[in-house]
């Protein structure tokens, strides 16, 4: 039985004309294959199912999770509907009904299990499962959220339970392009990449998939596919490296205004300082990135720059502030203006030059670095946010992308 899932966001079901759209294409597919198809809640709707909740101020995360996830119960039942007056045999289904298991970790559950043989029955009597996603069943009963990114989460998932032949996911773009065309007209879709040329671009400002998802379908080597709802032409694959017939030395250049620099001046540099800072963090759900260490002139005490979302800056500025005493800095300064700028290339592992061709573009346009970090296929470099469109446009230019 060749399975194909199709996941639709947000934007792709923000009306029932879109719905109407999305029914057309999921009746071709079905003509050919059996089809799960995955959705999101309409545009907007959980961020007015949030607004609920802060009006309540509500701590429990059970009941949180249970309305957060009603959005999707719409969706799933209006497409279903349009479905079934096509003459297409379907069936909408929530996470509980397939079920998917998760831990208890509500608002960010992980899935457990997925119940393949319930898939399998259900696929008896219907051509079409169209399943809610972003939201899961814990084993004590209580319904659970996926966080960021739930519902490519589920269709990846549920993809990979059965063995599915691909894994669609339909945004408002054709494709994962080689820069953000907004910033360079020139930028073009990449028509094949690696996971791990994925990740990076999703981890470092590309809101094209969300990091997990890609996660999961690589340690499946289940092959995604991001197209467009609208357009109806072929997308961007992601695969495994090994199906890249030649790796581009740098296939993409991303960016994330999302970032916050922190530099803490004057520390003592001894051995534990460092564990200190970032213990604080760890305990504060604050996630660093890029870490820069250096001695100050008088050779005693030391410097620290760390980056991190641009959302934790007023937590991270408070935790550090109250925690002089034990840390015994000089000094403490955060700024909100700045941006990660980043190189990705599976290429870059047997090919030197790349760094050096990045600084000396930089320079040429008198852009200065504030910090670096690198991978394996990636380096990045965090550079004052004013700058962030020619640094981008300048770098997707002199690796000719």
């Amino acid at each position: 039985m060749n399975v194909i899932v199709m996941k639709f966001g947000g934007t792709s079901v923000a009306s029932t004309e879109k719905l109407k759209n999305i029914a057309d294409i999921v009746c071709k597919e079905a003509i050919k294959n059996k089809v799960i198809v995955v959705l999101s809640a309409i545009a907007g709707e959980t961020n007015k199912l949030q607004s609920f909740l802060d009006d309540f101020e509500t701590q429990y995360s059970a009941e949180s999770d249970l309305v957060l996830t009603s959005g999707e119960q719409v969706t799933i039942g209006l497409l279903s509907a349009a479905l079934k007056i096509k003459g297409i045999k379907s069936i909408p289904l929530l996470g509980w009904q397939i079920p998917i298991i998760t831990d208890d970790n509500h608002e960010k559950a992980k899935i457990l299990y997925i119940d393949q043989k319930r898939i399998i029955k259900y696929f008896q009597t219907n051509d079409v499962i169209v399943l809610a996603g972003f939201q899961g069943i814990s084993l004590d009963g209580k319904i659970t959220s996926l966080g960021r990114g739930g519902s490519d989460t589920t269709a990846v998932a549920i993809a990979s339970s059965v063995q599915a032949e691909r894994c669609d996911i339909y945004t408002d773009v054709d494709g994962v392009y080689t820069t953000d065309p907004n910033i360079d007209q020139n930028a073009k879709k990449i028509s094949k990449m690696s996971y791990e040329e994925m990740l990076e671009m999703a981890s470092t400002g590309a809101k094209v998939l969300h990091t997990r998802s890609v996660e999961l379908a690589m340690k499946n080597n289940l092959t995604l596919q991001v197209l467009s709802s609208l357009t109806g032409k072929t997308g961007t694959f992601i695969v495994d490296d090994k199906q890249l017939i030649e790796k581009e030395i740098v296939s993409g250049v991303s960016y994330s205004k999302n970032e916050a620099k922190v530099t803490i001046s004057g520390i003592l540099d001894k051995p534990g300082i460092s564990a200190k800072i970032f213990s604080l963090m760890t305990e504060n759900n604050i996630n660093v990135d890029m870490i820069v260490q250096n001695i100050s002139q008088d050779g005693v005490s030391a410097n620290i720059t760390f980056t991190i979302s641009r959302k934790d800056y007023e937590l991270t500025k408070s935790v550090l502030e109250d925690s002089n005493k034990i840390l015994e800095y000089k000094a403490l300064s955060l700024d909100k203006n700045v941006a990660k700028i980043s190189v990705i290339g599976m290429g870059m592992m047997s090919q030197s030059g790349v760094a050096e061709k990045m600084f000396k573009t930089l320079a040429k346009h008198e852009i200065n670095i504030l910090a670096i970090s690198t991978s394996e296929i990636k380096i990045s470099v965090l550079i004052n946010e004013n700058h962030t469109n020619i640094a981008v446009k300048s770098l997707h230019d002199v690796y000719n992308l």
